[in-house]
């Protein structure tokens, strides 16, 4: 199924599992995609993603900026990773979390 992860065609507390492998940089409604992802997501389900976060690489930084931005394949805003912690923190514990340079890799259970 092709859908719209800002507009998820679920219903509340669906899944158990919820996994975001390299898209939320992409995402153009990131509050919106990540209050979906939330909402479909069973007590005790499991968010597990990775993706890009700023600040942890000038290198990267100026890449996604420069040349995917424009391109529109990432879009910004982008979170530093103590805004991603803060984000999730909200409605998950987060139980797994691992940088390696401006990937974000996680697991985290919601409340």
């Amino acid at each position: 199924m092709q859908g719209d992860v800002g507009e998820l065609p679920f219903g509340d507390c669906t899944f158990d599992t919820v996994l975001s492998m390299n898209g939320f940089h992409a995402f153009p409604d990131k509050d919106r995609a990540f209050s979906e992802m939330t909402r479909v997501l069973k007590k005790g389900g499991k968010l597990v993603a990775c993706f890009y976060i700023k600040g942890r690489s000038k290198v990267t930084d100026a890449l996604v900026k420069n040349v995917l931005a424009r391109k529109g394949w990432f879009t910004p805003p982008f979170d530093t990773s103590g805004m991603l912690m803060k984000r999730l923190e909200s409605a998950y514990e987060v139980t797994n979390w691992h940088i390696r340079g401006s990937m974000v890799y996680f697991r985290a259970v919601k409340k």
